[in-house]
């Protein structure tokens, strides 16, 4: 099985903040998305973390990617260079890469943390699912939800747990 998730910025006191995410303290906050990970995935699982895996954390990011099951591919985005840059830390992702395309269920998938307005397939049914903008209510955003086939996967749209490619297209109907 393959999961999707970006954005769990795993330590982040502040993203509670300014997403208003429904935690008291980024320690509520990593306990609940670790429970939710381990609840539906299995140690054999593939799960694609969309970029911002964490950020700022006063904890090493180790200390996360031990705790959490499946393999772990890492599509990096803008706070995801204390991973890229560690080579412990780096030793827990199967994959890092800047963008991947991956076939899931007969449907092939464009990953990239950032929205992208034209990816690549688009223009041959592929998916594009991203992270970045959180639950904004911005131009990006709007733009974003009007394209057919572009999903943000970012963990506040989620209910902070990796979906499936089928959870996924079903919430965003």
């Amino acid at each position: 099985m393959k999961y999707y998730i970006a954005d769990t910025h795993f330590g982040h006191e502040n993203i509670i903040k300014l997403c208003g995410r429904p935690f008291a303290d980024a320690e509520e906050m990593d306990r609940v998305i670790i429970e939710n990970w381990n609840s539906v995935v299995n140690d054999n699982d593939d799960v694609y973390i969309v970029g911002d895996f964490s950020h700022k954390s006063e904890k090493p990011v180790t200390g996360y990617l031990k705790q959490l099951k499946g393999r772990k591919h890492l599509i990096a985005g803008n706070h995801d260079k204390i991973i890229t840059a560690d080579p412990e830390a780096s030793s827990y992702f199967v994959s890092i890469s800047q963008m991947e395309v991956v076939r899931d269920h007969g449907h092939t998938i464009f990953l990239c943390h950032y929205p992208v307005a034209e990816w690549p397939g688009y223009y041959d049914g592929f998916y594009h699912f991203f992270g970045h903008i959180h639950k904004t209510r911005n131009e990006a955003c709007m733009f974003m939800e009007g394209l057919e086939k572009a999903y943000n996967v970012g963990a506040d749209l989620l209910g902070f747990t990796p979906r499936t490619i089928d959870e996924i297209i079903t919430r965003n109907r």
